[in-house]
Formats: structure tokens, sequence, C-alpha cells
């Protein structure tokens, strides 16, 4: 069965993580093959816009616990680790043209991440997304940290990710981490009424002006990714990041230390 299962509608390829027995835990194979069906759509003319969601009951419950405990068992896979994933989330933003995340259910951590290198996004209101990495003892470190507040401000950034907060579709769209909201059951037309509004414009124009307003809203862009990199490596050789993963394994709150 494929992780990922890709079809066209019209000019619109929807590509849909199919893990749902796993709640579309992103598995090092599963980034593998949303990478694979990234690289296709950017390279075929016939599609235009790219959307992007889960099968099942969910978009994605974000990285998978296995490879996470990995890294506690051996910090130094990190780099190669982050690296793989960070190229192909930014596949969604680099590409020219617009990219789309169709949220339902749960899009949480490393899923998130992923949604916020997409264009825009449309959820269902009684979907639930977060950044949730502080709670095991690590942070947002393929892009989450870096995209965020240019989309909430600074303060609310800080929140959602220092405090793991969790919104659902309604508070996400009034503090603009999602650009549209609907009751799941409209989701579709929803994401669909979007996607034939961008059609309706040149799309050359459209990816100069993605490249453009990428630019503008994060010209240090670069350089902190860097020290997203750097903060991880840090975070993933810490007792935090080991007793955060402890808990997880045993499904008990984190006992953290002190400072």
């Amino acid at each position: 069965m494929s992780l990922v299962l890709v079809e066209d509608r019209d000019a619109v390829r929807h590509i849909a993580i199919n893990r749902p027995e796993k709640r579309n835990a992103l598995s090092r194979a599963v980034i593998e093959e949303l990478g694979v069906a990234l690289r296709a759509a950017a390279a075929q003319g016939s599609v235009r816009i790219v959307v992007l969601r889960g099968e099942g009951a969910m978009f994605s419950s974000g990285m998978d616990t296995a490879d996470l405990g990995g890294l506690a068992a051996d910090p130094t896979k990190l780099r190669e680790y982050r690296e793989q994933i960070l190229a192909i989330w930014n596949l969604c933003e680099d590409m020219a043209k617009p990219t789309i995340a169709q949220i339902h259910g749960a899009c949480i951590g490393g899923a998130a991440e992923l949604a916020l290198a997409c264009d825009l996004r449309v959820m269902a209101a009684e979907a639930v997304i977060g950044l949730v990495e502080t709670r095991v003892g690590l942070i947002p470190d393929v892009g989450g940290c870096s995209r965020l507040p240019a989309l909430v401000g600074l303060g609310r950034a800080k929140e959602l990710i220092m405090a793991s907060k969790i919104v659902d579709g309604t508070e996400a769209e009034r503090i603009g981490l999602v650009n549209r909201v609907a009751a799941a059951a409209d989701l579709d037309g929803a994401t669909a009424q979007l996607a034939s509004q961008l059609l309706s414009c040149g799309p050359l124009a459209v990816g100069l002006a993605k490249g453009v307003l990428n630019a503008a809203a994060r010209p240090g862009f670069a350089g902190t990714l860097e020290q997203e990199l750097a903060a991880q490596e840090l975070c993933a050789t810490s007792e935090d990041f080991r007793e955060g993963m402890l808990a997880l394994a045993e499904k008990r709150p984190p006992q953290f230390s002190g400072r």
C-alpha cells in the first residue's frame, strides 16, 4: 500500500498522507514518498495548485515516535534526520505553484510545520492544530519557529510554541494561523473554492508574487533555520528530552527538572 496517494482534480493535485492506522504519523518512509510526490507536482506543467491532506481521521499526528526515540538514543543523527525533512517541507514553499494544507481531525508537531510551509491553510472548525515539541523537551525545528511569527505575530507565536498550546480551527482562523475555516463536511468544498479563486489568476504572476511575499515576510529565514538546528542539537542531548520521551512511552506527564 502506498503511503502517499496522488489524485488530480483537473489542475489541482491532491497529495494525501495515507497511513491512517498510525494516525498518519510521519515516518521516514512517509516523508520520502511525500518528497517524491511534491517534486513531481512541482515539475508537471498541467498541475497548477497542490493540496496536501491526510486520509482517515486526521491530517497527521506528527513525527513518528519511533524515529524520535531513535534520536533520544543517538542525538548525533539529528542533523541528517532534520535536513531530510526540512528539504521536503521547503518544497511546499519553494515551488512556484500555490500549496494548500487541508486540515481535518488533528495536525500536530511536525505535521503543523508542514502545514506552515504551505502557502495557505483551510481547516475544519472542530479540528485542532499545535506545535507541541516543548512537551517532550524539544523545539519545532523544521521551520516552525521561523515561519509562525510572520503569520500570527511574535507574542502569539511564543505562546503557541513555548506553552505547546493547541487551538481549534475557529481560533486558528481568528489569530491568522489558517486562512479559512469550515465545518468538516464542507472542508473539501472550501478548499475547492479557494483553489478556484487561485486558478482564475495568472499562474506566472501568482508564482512570482509568492516568491516576493515569502522573501519580504522573512528576510532572515536561512539564519533562523540554522538557529533552530543549533537549539535542537542542545535539546536533543538534554535530560529534558530523555525524560520527555520516557514519559511519552509510559503515558504520563513528564517530570522536568528545575533550572
